[in-house]
């Protein structure tokens, strides 16, 4: 049977994530597409570390170890921050490599330019996995924008902040307490200044943005505001009048075609799509044209839903590329 090789960059919470889901659904993978995906390389910071999960794999430190093996169809992204991610994929697709990426942060500032790069080298870029976790946010809008038109979108997209604000309601926590529980359940870092203070939901609105409108707004002209200067007491009072506090990322065009964005806190009735998300899970409501509102929930921290996701653009990837990915 047909083999395609696939190399993970960073193997932190998503990378293993991506691995782990590789070699459970190796089957179901076979059985679905025709192929076996074989993971033949992990570039990780530390190959020395112990790792009694992975056989028959590739550890290395060196990247190019990677760009040098002719057999590698399809490159894995799981690193944070802009750099060194944002060459790496750069040289993989000027290799002619597929790539699968996870980085907001990176995607954000350059997702236009892989795109172009990657239309022009003839290889597909998947990014699902940069926006909202587990919702399968990119397709949706990709497949609607082929007969429909995006007015807006807002959304829920940090399932850390939604996890905090959910405790502080419910439980009466203050932030600090609430953040404390969200680093030891894994839903945040050790750094959650992203999370908390709006960032990580400001890129994936940029992310969104350019796919809908094929332009991002100004930066400088979205105004980000965080959780963090909320209190217990506020969310409690709002509860009991029937509103709750989400944190919302909001993107449209106005009246005079411009982009307008915005990212905070917003009071949501109970009558909202929004005021029944609660925990981890992220929300996304799209307004087009023709359909109207379309809402999408599911949910946004953790290593299977953005591996999941990573996985989902793999299979779309091999479908659309088929004929042309040769067997090793």
């Amino acid at each position: 049977m047909p083999s395609i090789k696939v190399a993970i960059l960073g193997f932190g919470t998503v990378g293993e994530g991506v691995y782990r889901i590789l070699q459970e659904k190796r089957e179901e993978l076979k059985k679905s597409t025709g192929f076996t995906v074989d993971v033949v390389s992990i570039l990780v910071k530390d190959k020395m570390k112990k790792r009694t999960s992975i056989t028959d794999v590739q550890i290395t430190d060196d990247f190019r170890d990677i760009l040098n093996n002719p057999t590698i169809d399809i490159v894995f992204e799981a690193i944070v921050g802009e750099e060194p991610a944002y060459t790496y994929l750069s040289d993989a697709i000027e290799k002619g490599c597929h790539i699968i990426t996870a980085n907001k942060k990176m995607f954000a500032k350059h997702g236009p330019a892989l795109m172009k790069h990657a239309e022009f080298r003839n290889v597909q870029v998947g990014f699902e996995a940069t926006t909202a976790g587990g919702v399968p946010i990119i397709r949706t809008v990709t497949n609607l924008l082929a007969g429909d038109r995006v007015k807006r979108i807002q959304g829920i997209l940090n399932g850390t902040s939604n996890f905090i604000l959910t405790k502080m309601r419910n439980e009466g926590s203050s932030f600090k307490e609430a953040l404390l529980d969200a680093q030891q359940k894994g839903f945040a870092e050790a750094d959650p200044s992203d999370d908390v203070t709006g960032m990580d939901a400001f890129r994936k609105l940029m992310i969104l943005s350019s796919l809908a409108f094929g332009q991002q707004p100004d930066w400088d002209e979205v105004p980000v505001i965080g959780i963090d200067h909320l209190q217990a007491p506020d969310l409690i009072d709002a509860s009991k009048e029937d509103y709750r506090y989400r944190h919302v990322a909001d993107i449209r065009l106005n009246e005079n075609g411009k982009m307008q964005g915005t990212v905070g806190p917003a009071l949501i009735g109970v009558n909202h799509p929004f005021f029944n998300i609660d925990g981890v899970d992220n929300a996304v409501i799209v307004e087009t044209e023709y359909l109207g509102s379309l809402t999408l929930i599911g949910p946004g921290a953790g290593m299977y839903p953005s591996g999941s996701a990573m996985i989902a653009d793999l299979l779309h990837i091999i479908r659309q590329h088929e004929a042309v990915l040769i067997p090793n």
